[in-house]
């Protein structure tokens, strides 16, 4: 696939994970409280969450099947110009139907841009060694993450101190800036992403788009034959309902304590920037995790933790104990994504593998609308905190839906042969191992079958 060593191609993703992030950053403390300024309520925020749900739920599958076919590059070149091009109207929109489209091209992007990069990165270094383990960097672009989101927010939030400047409000000058970010990731991107295709030009696309579908079938294929990767997609419900507690209510509920929104939007900017720190620290302790606990059990114990953490953001009284509890939440967080990440990564060999991560996203983003939809009513007719705590238990549940996991990873483990007796390419699994990936036209038991790249362990 490349002639880039193992240390390049994770240089290059890292890199471009955190320009991806950047922009994100600086819109986290102003986003919601922006469209506020311009005349939204609270429940016309959530139903604009639907646009991009819909968006989603209709093009992450074929773009997914799409970038496995086409390649991660081109797609990911759409899927950031796109973001720039919501992020253009979304400075410039003053009504709910602007902003409803806003959200319909981060729709589109979101499906665009969900998986490929990632995948990139696996299969490269894979390429550049077989044995390499890709956990690691996948943990790295966690702390890579959080620290370039903490740093937007922070920006963002000073840029929202500053006050207005001339005929633009103070909410509206991150926006501006992260337009100029998106640009430069626009750019790199273009420069650091290598990859060689077999076919280019309009006939390839075409012959792409003619793959596509397959692809998506033989992805979809997986779910029906593998309970552990069935599971491990259930947990995106959970997980992308759960979310708007902390991405969506949090900003108001803070507002809520503090008594405006733009103490809020100024606290938000350090805190934010704290948040996302917070969030690289948990990233970076994926590896203790993986070794103490074994990654199912690890995560399992994450989604609980993550519910307690917004139950303390819903209940706790004064901004202190408010933001105490949102920095502990995204230090979960951050612990929870690489782990089921790489959960994930293991049931799947490299052709399909944009197409399962598409599979896993699609599970949340609509989740993630539902879940603006009905928390946000729910804020409205009783109170923020009664919404929080639902939305806690919602988290907490998803827990048990990593037990088939658990449960293949004790068998691979029990099958294992002692180490001395270990045969050459038999790898030993670590606790918690999901057990092997399915070839999509394999076998129906998701724990025995062989596979055709080499287990890594843990």
């Amino acid at each position: 696939m490349t002639a880039l060593s193992v240390r390049q191609v994770r240089f290059r993703y890292l890199t471009l994970y955190g320009l991806r992030w950047l922009p994100t950053g600086l819109l986290v403390p102003v986003m919601i409280l922006l469209m506020q300024e311009r005349g939204l309520s609270l429940s016309q925020i959530g139903l604009l969450a639907t646009a991009q749900g819909l968006a989603v739920l209709a093009l992450e599958l074929p773009t997914g099947g799409l970038a496995d076919a086409l390649g991660r590059k081109p797609v990911l070149v759409v899927a950031w110009a796109v973001c720039l091009a919501s992020l253009v109207l979304f400075a410039v929109a003053d009504s709910f139907w602007l902003f409803f489209l806003v959200w319909a091209l981060q729709g589109i992007y979101r499906a665009l841009d969900s998986g490929p990069l990632e995948s990139w990165y696996v299969d490269a270094t894979l390429a550049a060694d077989p044995k390499a383990e890709y956990e690691r960097g996948l943990g790295w672009a966690g702390t890579v993450s959080g620290v370039a989101i903490g740093a937007g927010a922070l920006l963002g939030g000073g840029l929202v101190a500053l006050g207005p400047v001339g005929p633009l409000s103070a909410l509206t000058l991150p926006v501006l800036v992260a337009i100029a970010l998106q640009v430069a990731a626009l750019v790199a991107l273009t420069v650091l992403l290598v990859e060689h295709r077999p076919a280019r030009g309009a006939a390839a696309v075409r012959a792409s788009v003619a793959e596509a579908p397959r692809m998506v079938v033989q992805a979809v294929g997986l779910l029906r034959r593998n309970r552990v990767l069935l599971a491990l997609v259930a947990v995106e419900l959970f997980w992308g309902f759960g979310m708007i507690t902390f991405e969506s209510l949090l900003p108001v509920r803070l507002a809520e304590v503090v008594g405006g929104a733009d103490r809020a939007a100024a606290l938000l900017g350090p805190a934010s920037s704290a948040a996302w720190l917070a969030n690289a620290a948990g990233a970076a302790l994926t590896p203790l995790l993986l070794r103490r606990l074994g990654a199912a059990p690890a995560a399992a114990l994450m989604r609980v933790l993550q519910g307690v953490t917004v139950v303390g953001m819903g209940l706790l009284a004064g901004p202190v104990g408010v933001l105490i509890a949102y920095l502990a939440c995204y230090t979960v967080h951050g612990a929870s994504n690489p782990l089921h990440m790489g959960l994930l990564h293991r049931q799947v060999d490299g052709p399909y593998r944009t197409s399962v991560l598409s599979l896993n996203s699609m599970m949340g983003q609509p989740a993630g609308a539902l879940g603006a939809v009905v928390l946000t009513a729910l804020a409205d007719a009783t109170s923020i905190s009664v919404a929080m705590l639902v939305g806690a238990v919602v988290l907490a549940v998803a827990a048990p839906l990593y037990l088939p996991a658990w449960r293949a990873g004790r068998r691979t483990a029990d099958a294992e042969p002692d180490p001395g007796e270990r045969r050459p390419g038999h790898s030993a699994a670590g606790p918690g191992h999901p057990g092997p990936a399915l070839d999509p036209a394999g076998p129906v038991d998701p724990v025995t079958v062989a596979v055709s790249t080499p287990a890594r362990s843990d």
